[in-house]
């Protein structure tokens, strides 16, 4: 059966994901990226380094964001939303860093290590001068969910 998530359902789905892509154009040219993410208060929380992803939402912030889950070909659920990219600063960027941080910094922890990985702590190296710490957020004005179920 193929169907229609609701908007509850788009949420708990965007609320329980930790990977989505976000799609970005300008300069007639489209860039499609995995980002790690939380969802609140119907917005998309990301943080990232410079680079390309950084400068076409810079440019043109109008994005489109994919999150998906997967149990097999006939079983599975996707949200498409679309929404303005915005940086954030100073306390807000604060605690918009923490909600991601505490959402995954658990999932980090292995049984060969108690470090999290690198890409998780970006935001203390960039305070030391290593890198530059971007936080930003993604306001959804727009969703759309599918399913399939067999």
């Amino acid at each position: 059966m193929l169907g229609q998530l609701n908007h509850s359902e788009m949420e708990e789905l965007l609320r329980s994901s930790l990977v989505g892509r976000v799609g970005c154009h300008a300069n007639g040219r489209t860039y499609v990226v995995p980002v790690a993410f939380v969802y609140e208060e119907g917005s998309i929380i990301g943080h990232s380094a410079q680079g390309l992803k950084m400068q076409m939402m810079r440019e043109n912030p109008h994005v489109c964001f994919e999150v998906d889950a997967m149990q097999d070909l006939g079983n599975w659920r996707s949200v498409i939303a679309w929404g303005k990219f915005e940086e954030l600063h100073g306390a807000e960027a604060d605690r918009a860093m923490a909600a991601l941080l505490a959402r995954l910094l658990p999932l980090a922890a292995t049984s060969e290590t108690s470090h999290p990985p690198k890409d998780l702590t970006h935001q203390n190296r960039a305070q030391l001068g290593e890198l530059p710490a971007i936080v930003y957020r993604i306001r959804l004005d727009q969703m759309s969910g599918r399913f399939e179920r067999r």
